[in-house]
C-alpha cells in the first residue's frame, strides 16, 4: 500500500493537474465567445456593406439622372439664348 505522503502527493498532482484542466477549458470558452463575437461582428460588417452598396448604387443612379437632366436644361438654355439673340438682331 502507498504511503500517506504519496498519497498526498499524488492528490496533490491530481488537484494541480484538475486546475490545469479547468484553466484550459476556460481558455477554449473563451477563444470560442470571442470567435462566436467575431462572426457575428463580420456579419454585421456584411450586412452594412450591402446595404452601403444598395445605397451607393441608388446615390450613383441619382447623379446621373440629376447630370441628365443638367445637360437638358443646359440645351434649353442655351437654344432660348440663341432665339432671343436672334429676336433681336431682326
Amino acid at each position: 500500500m502507498a504511503s500517506p505522503q504519496t498519497l498526498t502527493e499524488v492528490l496533490g498532482r491530481l488537484d494541480k493537474a484538475l486546475e490545469t484542466l479547468d484553466d484550459a477549458v476556460d481558455r477554449h470558452m473563451e477563444v470560442r465567445e470571442n470567435y462566436r463575437d467575431a462572426e457575428e461582428e463580420v456579419q454585421r460588417m456584411n450586412s452594412d456593406r450591402g446595404r452601403l452598396a444598395e445605397e451607393l448604387d441608388a446615390a450613383e443612379s441619382r447623379a446621373e439622372r440629376l447630370e441628365d437632366v443638367n445637360k437638358e436644361v443646359s440645351r434649353r438654355l442655351v437654344s432660348a439664348m440663341e432665339t432671343i439673340r436672334a429676336v433681336i438682331d431682326r
